[in-house]
């Protein structure tokens, strides 16, 4: 997992690499949670996660709560698997999916 920051400071991109499930969940949070709750926009760039599960849509909902508000996560490059669980899970309509 890498994270990093736009040059305004205002986004932090958090890449997803491999499974994304409860094994990533301390590094997960450790990617936000000392950043200032409700000051950030967050995009997850998952282009590199092979595997998601539920575990991982009760983190991105975490992730949420502590965004700038409520659409201000996005999730991005996901392949057509993980497409389609956001979809069957309505995430696309809490989370900007591209």
């Amino acid at each position: 997992m890498a994270v990093t920051t736009n040059e305004s400071g205002d986004t932090v991109t958090i890449a997803v690499t491999g499974r994304f499930d409860f094994a990533t969940h301390q590094e997960f949070l450790k990617a936000y949670k000392d950043l200032p709750k409700g000051e950030k926009r967050f995009v997850v760039d998952l282009s590199g996660t092979e595997y998601m599960d539920s575990s991982a849509m009760g983190m991105l909902l975490q992730l949420r709560g502590h965004a700038k508000n409520d659409q201000e996560v996005e999730l991005k490059n996901g392949n057509d698997g993980i497409k389609e669980i956001l979809k069957i899970a309505n995430f696309d309509k809490l989370f900007k999916v591209a």
